[in-house]
This record gives C-alpha cells, structure tokens and sequence, in this order.
C-alpha cells in the first residue's frame, strides 16, 4: 500500500515537471507563429498597394520604367511572402511533432496511471474489512506508532482522489491536444495551398517583368535622353540646395556674431532641435503616408541599360495619385522655389539638419512657417504621359549629403 501511493507521488510530481519543461517550449512555439503572421499581414498589404499601383499604370498602354520597378519590388514582396509561408509551415511541423511527443508521453502516463489505480483498487478490496484496519492500528507499539499509521490511512483516501484526479487530467490534457494537433494539420493543408499559388502568381509576375524589360530595352535612346534630362534637373537642385544653405549658413554666422561659415552658428533652440533630430535617426517617419522606393540613394546600375550607371542625391517614393507630401520632424520652412523636372520644391529645417521635399504640383506652406512633425506641406504631382506619382526627398546635415534610408523608419 505504501509503494503505490509513492507511485502515485512520483507520477503527479512527474506530470508537474513536465508541464514546467514543456510550457516555456509551446509558449515559445506560440510566439513564433504569432510574429510569422503579423509580418505576414504586413507583406500581404504592401503587395496589395503594389497591385495597386501596377493597376493605376496599366491605364497608359506604354511600357514604362515605373511599371518595371513596381514589378521588381511586387516581385520581392511576394519572394518575400513566399519565404514567410515556408516558415510558417516549418513551425507548424515543429509543432505537429510537439504535438504528437506530448500525445505520446501523456497517453503513456495515462497507462501508468491507471495501472497503479488498479492496483491500489485491487489492494483496498483486499483490505476493505473495518476490522482488518483497526487490527492494524492497535497492533501498534505505542501511541506515537498508532497515530501515524492512522494518519497514513488518511493519507492513502487523499492519495486515490490525487489518482483519479490525475487520470481526470491527463485524459483532458490528451483530448486538448488531440483538438491542436487537429487545427495544427487544418492550417498545415490551408498553407500548401496558399503556398501554391503564391508561387503560380510568381511566376506571371517574372513573366510580366520579362516582357517590360524586353519592350524597354527597344527604347534605349529615349532612355538615355530622359537620363540625361534628370542628371541636368538633379545638377540643378543640388546646386540651389547647396547655394540656399550657404547663405543660411552666412545669415546664421551673421546673427551670431561669427565669422565661421563651415557649418550652423545654432541658437540654443535650434541645438535642441538637431539633437532632437539626431536622436530620432533610424525612427522619423516617410515623407508621405505610404509608398513604395522606387530609386534609392546613390549610384545604381540602370534597371534596363546595359554599362550606365546613374546616381541619386536622395531617394524616390512612388504613390498614388493626390498623395500628400508631409513633413519629416518639426521645423521651419526655408525656401519654396519651382525646378525645372522636379516642379515646387520645399525645404524644411531642422536646426543643422534640412529635408527638401520636390516634384511637387500645389504647396499649402510657404517660407517662415513653423512646421510641426507629420504635417502636409504640398501635394505631389503625377506625371499625365505616365502614370506615376512620386516625390522626390533628400536629407542634407549642413552641407553633408545624406542618405534618407538611414534616417527613416523601416515602416511608415
């Protein structure tokens, strides 16, 4: 009677180690799938508002470099998507066999369990009789001896409620995790398929690519004509930009009472406001309130064009049509002026720090305005023979070119 009921200890104790070891894992496992399904969510919208703007250029019957680097990126994103579901497949696996480990191991205390019920069962039968109990407690040495083998009595009913308690449990843990392992194998069949055709609509896509890098490559001299204009327009605006923070430079050196013109004489305000900026690199929100890069900053192989290489000052954000461009951090506004190829353009500064927001058809502020974070400053123009909507944006410390990306949030 006594071994039993240590059984019975050892398999509850047992039962609680392994809810402690296997809980952190299923928690773990949980926390996977959770993360795996918000950024799938996040990739499902951006290749939505892709096929959006793929939609919005099929409304022009040319085949145009907008078309091809929505394509690119519609093509990544679903590369992306792709490899999203595979690791979600992948954890559901892990967790079917995790599953199927804790089925296994609970079916298996089960078995033990009312092994050792049975057998306690069979011993109390064996020992039901009143008489026999009160025979084994009188036949004590001592008091001392008598009251622990009453208590030991008591102890072994407590014991055969623990047992069934157990068997009670273990039988519900199994039904639960039968019920898991069920939905696990459902999502696993729902995933295949999206799986598939995912991949089917990867396909068309490179093919659509196929065909627009094609008919593209038999337009190379209006290619190398409109590069040619943007190289001029961007010599342009960099040469009005660094010409503007020159002479905010001199004003700056003149109102502090300096003659250094290397970089900002700042007012306590305005080293407030660069330490602000500064502190928010890598976090400061896009200069619209969604799009996708279609040009990113610096030197690039032509996407198209064989041997040219062309180079950005900033980088491009395609949008749709009527997007708003909005200011990056709290500022006032420097200078409005029209650029030949890039429209209105708008900067704002930011103490040391200036953002230039171009390529703009309407602007809703002009020059000394206090601009807060987030705020619209103009409308973005939208070229009619194209289609395409996008804002130009660079980021200038002083008279140090910068790359916007490195500066701007990974989400919008």
């Amino acid at each position: 009677m006594k071994q039993s009921a240590i059984k019975i200890f050892k398999a509850y104790i047992l039962c609680v180690i392994a809810v402690l070891i296997m809980g952190p894992v299923l928690l773990h496992a949980q926390e996977k799938k959770e993360k795996l399904r918000g950024d799938k969510k996040k990739i499902e919208e951006e290749i939505k508002y892709n096929s959006q703007l793929l939609e919005q250029t099929k409304k022009t019957k040319l085949t145009t470099l907008n078309q091809l680097v929505i394509l690119k990126n519609q093509i990544s994103q679903r590369e992306k998507l792709i490899q999203n579901i595979n690791q979600e497949v992948i954890a559901l696996d892990e967790q079917i066999s995790l599953n199927n480990e804790i089925l296994k191991d609970l079916n298996n205390d089960l078995e033990k369990l009312k092994d050792e019920y049975a057998e306690m069962i069979y011993y109390a039968y064996k020992n039901k009789s009143s008489y026999d109990k009160l025979i084994f407690i009188f036949a004590s040495r001592d008091f001392n001896q008598a009251y622990k083998r009453l208590k030991y009595f008591q102890q072994y009913s407590a014991y055969r409620k623990t047992q069934t308690h157990l068997i009670e449990q273990t039988q519900e843990e199994i039904a639960g995790t039968l019920k898991e392992l069920e939905t696990h194998k459902a999502d696993k069949v729902k995933l295949m398929a999206s799986l598939e055709e995912e991949k089917d609509q990867l396909t068309k896509e490179r093919a659509q690519q196929y065909r627009a890098m094609r008919n593209l490559s038999k337009k190379e001299k209006e290619l190398l004509a409109t590069i040619d204009e943007k190289e001029k327009a961007a010599k342009k605006l960099q040469k009005e930009i660094e010409k503007i923070i020159a002479e905010e430079i001199r004003l700056a050196a003149k109102k502090a009472g300096t003659t250094t013109t290397g970089s900002f004489a700042l007012t306590p305000a305005e080293v407030k406001l660069s330490t602000d900026f500064t502190s928010n690199k890598g976090g400061l929100p896009w200069p619209l309130e969604r799009g996708v890069i279609s040009n990113t900053f610096g030197e690039h192989e032509h996407p198209v064009l064989k041997n040219v290489i062309t180079k950005n000052n900033g980088i491009d954000i395609v949008t749709e049509q009527n997007s708003k461009a909005r200011a990056i951090f709290s500022g006032e506004v420097t200078r409005v002026m029209s650029i030949p190829n890039y429209n209105y353009v708008i900067m704002i500064r930011h103490g040391e720090y200036l953002s230039v927001y171009s390529n703009l058809d309407e602007v809703y502020v002009e020059k000394g305005d206090i601009i807060k974070t987030k705020q619209e400053i103009g409308q973005i123009h939208t070229d009619e023979k194209e289609l395409k909507t996008e804002l130009h944006f660079e980021l200038w410390k002083g008279k140090t070119l910068l790359n916007p990306s490195k500066w701007l949030a990974l989400s919008r």
